[in-house]
């Protein structure tokens, strides 16, 4: 591993405005404590914004409400045409985002720059979704009548958005939203605001109408979304975030029967068979576990390896760990960033000792700099038990436990022992028995033979207590829409 510092700047000091209603920045109701920004390379503040609160909920609802009719009416092929301006700017401006998201996030350069390419593409997909909301007609089986299915925006959306993608986590869910004819209500996560920002005003600049897309920025997470769920005129939420938080959701968006789509916790498991191509598979690895530095609900969390391989696969992995350099995100050249909090890299830090008071043990990695800023050593830690803590939890950081096995069997029975079930990586040159961990592994997705399985067209989502509902491709659009059926005479 390679340690290295770069360069710093200051992309927007001051304070900024959390609160954006009805095409204008508004003063929160409330004067409270702002948002601090900091930059996760230092642990510095670097810039400051406004903090909201239920009292400004309200409002928001207002302007959406306002404006959920004529969204709805307006041509889906206008709608889909500032959609695909969002994409053009965004594309043009990709470089603003990704020092936004470095400075907030505090990932790494490459990665920031995946981001928002990866991010304005569902601005450009949902574009093209938005003039095939397919209806239906036909003639009832008694053929007394014709029947008619229409699929109709379901109206004002809230949006709640993680830290660790600021942008993808957004744009995926504002892009079907808003090709549906919904208005929304975006709460970014009190981590990472700045590119949320920066998004709303995007759209305003595409040709958003006001009062279609609104923003609250808030410390009283909580508060705030109780509040919004309790107005009967919000009839969707979207949320990514942590299964336990979701279930909180859950109970109460059952108030008022909203419509939940959620993509909750993952918990991935990496089979590495004995036939498995050891190169490819190393590579397939080191995207899984440390795209976005771990910190994915798809990364690598359970690493499962025949024992014909651990040895090399060991091997080859540690040097790949040691040689990644890690520093800030503003130097280009770093391959790992930073952690977004102190309180992650106190976390990750406790996985790291319970899995070594389990038995594992660290082959590489296994500390946090000692420098300013949260980084932590991409770390390997081999020989850990099936029954180490470390293995049932989200690890979302550098860090990789892995377990050995010595038949299919064990494999799959240890990969779905988990209450989780988004995703599912397995290494292996033989196809039948890649089609069959494909249908046996508990997961909404499975990557086979590839590291990375994102993509805007392909539906995303898991299964168990990884969520409900899909986004992306053309299931994602119908988050956002009800089916109303019309009986016709004949």
């Amino acid at each position: 591993m390679t340690e290295t510092s770069g360069p710093t700047s200051v992309l927007i000091p001051g304070r900024h405005p959390g609160l954006y209603i009805g095409g204008d920045w508004v003063t929160p109701k409330a004067r409270r404590k702002d948002l601090d920004i900091v930059d996760p390379a230092t642990g510095g503040v670097f810039t400051t914004v406004e903090s909201a609160g239920e009292e400004d909920c309200a409002a928001l609802v207002d302007a959406a409400e306002s404006a959920r009719r004529s969204w709805a009416e307006m041509p889906p092929r206008a709608r889909g045409e500032i959609l695909r301006t969002a994409w053009q700017l965004m594309i043009a401006e990709s470089e603003r985002f990704a020092e936004l998201i470095v400075r907030e996030n505090g990932k790494a350069w490459g990665e920031a720059v995946a981001e928002v390419a990866y991010a304005a593409e569902f601005f450009r997909w949902f574009a093209e979704e938005a003039v095939r909301c397919e209806g239906d007609m036909r003639r009832s089986p008694s053929g007394t009548n014709w029947i008619m299915v229409t699929r109709e925006a379901i109206g004002v959306a809230l949006l709640i958005t993680p830290w660790n993608y600021p942008a993808a986590m957004a744009t995926r869910k504002i892009a079907p939203a808003l090709a549906a004819g919904c208005p929304v209500i975006l709460k970014p996560a009190a981590e990472t605001p700045l590119t949320a920002i920066a998004l709303v005003e995007l759209l305003a600049r595409a040709g958003v109408p006001d009062g279609v897309v609104n923003l609250i920025t808030t410390d009283r997470a909580g508060e705030v979304v109780r509040t919004l769920l309790s107005d009967p005129r919000v009839r969707a939420l979207s949320f990514t975030g942590s299964t336990e938080v979701g279930r909180i959701l859950l109970a109460e968006a059952a108030r008022n029967i909203v419509k939940c789509s959620m993509e909750l916790g993952g918990n991935a498991p990496f089979l590495v068979m004995a036939d498995a191509d050891l190169e490819d598979a190393v590579e397939g690895f080191m995207l899984a576990k440390l795209r976005n530095g771990g910190s994915a609900c798809t990364a690598a969390n359970r690493v499962f390896v025949h024992s014909s391989l651990a040895g090399d696969f060991t091997e080859m992995v540690v040097e790949r760990m040691k040689g990644m350099r890690v520093g800030p995100g503003l130097d280009r050249a770093n391959e790992l960033g930073a952690l977004v909090s102190e309180p992650e890299i106190d976390k990750i830090r406790g996985l790291v000792a319970g899995a070594e008071r389990a038995g594992g043990q660290v082959a590489t990695g296994g500390l946090s700099l000692g420098r300013p800023g949260y980084f932590f050593e991409p770390t390997l830690i081999t020989n850990v038990p099936v029954d180490a803590e470390i293995l049932d939890v989200e690890i979302f950081g550098p860090v990789a436990p892995v377990v050995t096995f010595d038949d299919v069997e064990s494999a799959i029975r240890w990969a779905n022992d988990s209450q989780s079930g988004l995703i599912a990586y397995a290494y292996t040159r033989d196809l039948s028995l890649g089609m069959e961990l494909s249908r046996r592994l508990e997961a909404g997705m499975v990557a086979l033979n590839r590291g990375v399985i994102s993509d805007p067209a392909a539906p995303f989502g898991g299964i168990k207590h990884s969520g409900l509902g899909r986004e992306g491709s053309g299931e994602g659009i119908h988050e956002f829409l009800e089916t109303k059926y019309t009986a016709i005479p004949f």
